[in-house]
């Protein structure tokens, strides 16, 4: 008994600490100032779960819910389980039609909560099944009930449950329909089918609702004599299980619950923080390209243009990296940009031998000829700006982290997605209007 005691009290700590960690993490995603309000407009629906999400742990509430297809006994099961009848039980097909939650009082620690889900292959149901599958992901743990062998849309279905990462017990309902040796059979079956799914502990037959069953008796005279025996509800076997991982791990669950949905929300708000980023981004490395392409179109010292050119990229990736809230020194930028160059030169070293060579023929030109030279020798500038932005833009959107890929992977992806002729021409036409327009002007 010490032991036990002991071990509860261990997963109590455990529990309370899991529990901060998460609660932690809920309020660092709401609070993060650094999320542009247009996100958090676009995700407002997903904030409120998230403040939801806090409140519960706060309170330190748990969720179960039940799962399955419609007619299987979800929503007599969950009074069987409350000991009242909270949930609506009907004899029409699929009458759960919205999910509904109800305390569940006996639960010594307070704060438990059952929800009842629509049943999952309900006819032009999409909506139902949306909605159960919605629910299913947000509890922190999951009973999920059939009523015989499981058919292929409940097999399915199961396997999208247990993939959520929620702890799922799956409950054979009705079980007084079956023989003692039926139910061995049933058994065996089901646990061959969901090998690696649902643990052979987390397979429990109940019966939910008492039923009426008659019993025919042939006496000494040969005669038939009818009798009503009346099969009780069986829940027990149930309730036990889900105690005994309550008292476990319930506050970690709870926790764990929590922190898959925050950390799958801090995705979709890193994807859009991206992409309206993305769009000042680009318009950054554009001006750049632009800037930097003009300033080596008409600089008239060989090499000095280069350097002037590096400096420009330097300012940029800085620039960038401010955008994207990840500061960075300018010795840290020159340190990427030589990391990217480096790769740039392996696959792209003829682009920086024309711009030395367009470098040095500036002294021997002149007039328009020194114009067009400048030109060509901007837009391969203006071009080279563009791959070290994009590669840079990607090195920042990844958390100052190359990620799966090395830097020379994610050159070779940003070059090849470019068509280097037109970009350089498209460069070269942009150069030159803005130096007529400025000559003009």
């Amino acid at each position: 008994m010490a032991g036990a005691e002991a071990a509860t009290g261990t997963a109590g700590r455990s529990g309370d600490s899991h529990l901060q960690l998460a609660t932690e993490s809920l309020r660092q995603l709401l609070d993060d100032k650094r999320i542009p309000d247009k996100v958090r407009e676009h995700l407002q629906q997903d904030y409120g779960r998230v403040r939801d999400m806090l409140s519960k742990l706060e309170h330190g509430h748990i969720h179960i819910a039940v799962f399955g297809r419609v007619s299987v006994g979800k929503s007599s099961l969950l009074n069987a389980l409350i000991g009242k009848p909270a949930f609506s039980v009907s004899v029409l097909h699929g009458e759960t039609r919205a999910s509904s939650m109800e305390s569940w009082e006996e639960y010594e620690d307070g704060g438990l909560y059952l929800i009842d889900t629509p049943g999952i292959n309900e006819v032009e149901g999409e909506e139902r099944e949306r909605m159960a599958h919605e629910v299913a992901s947000r509890a922190d743990l999951v009973l999920f009930v059939v009523d015989s062998d499981l058919t292929d849309v409940e097999l399915k279905a199961l396997r999208l449950v247990t993939n959520s990462l929620r702890p799922t017990l799956l409950v054979v309902n009705k079980a007084d329909r079956y023989t003692e040796t039926e139910q061995r059979q049933l058994r065996t079956i089901l646990r061959e089918r969901t090998h690696g799914l649902i643990a052979p502990e987390n397979l429990i037959f109940t019966t939910s609702q008492p039923t009426r069953q008659v019993v025919i008796h042939v006496d000494e005279q040969g005669e038939e004599q009818e009798t009503v025996r009346v099969r009780p509800v069986e829940v027990q076997a149930l309730k036990t299980r889900l105690w005994d991982i309550l008292e476990a791990e319930g506050k970690t669950l709870s926790a764990l619950n929590a922190s898959l949905f925050a950390g799958s929300l801090s995705n979709e708000i890193g994807q859009r923080v991206l992409e309206v980023k993305h769009d000042l981004g680009q318009r950054t490395i554009r001006f750049y390209c632009l800037t930097k392409g003009v300033a080596v179109a008409l600089n008239p010292i060989p090499v000095a243009d280069i350097l002037a050119a590096i400096a420009l990229d330097v300012t940029m990736i800085v620039h960038l990296s401010r955008l994207y809230g990840l500061p960075m020194s300018r010795t840290e930028a020159g340190e990427l940009i030589r990391t990217i160059i480096k790769h740039m030169l392996l696959l792209i070293g003829i682009t920086w031998t024309i711009n030395l060579a367009s470098s040095a023929l500036k002294l021997g030109t002149g007039g328009l000829s020194t114009l067009l030279t400048g030109a060509t020798q901007g837009a391969v500038a203006w071009y080279s700006t563009l791959v070290i932005g994009s590669v840079a833009e990607r090195w920042l959107a990844n958390g100052k982290s190359w990620g799966d890929s090395g830097p020379k992977f994610v050159v070779q992806q940003i070059i090849d997605s470019l068509d280097r002729d037109s970009v350089v021409s498209e460069a070269r036409e942009e150069i030159m209007n803005y130096l007529k327009n400025t000559v003009r002007n």
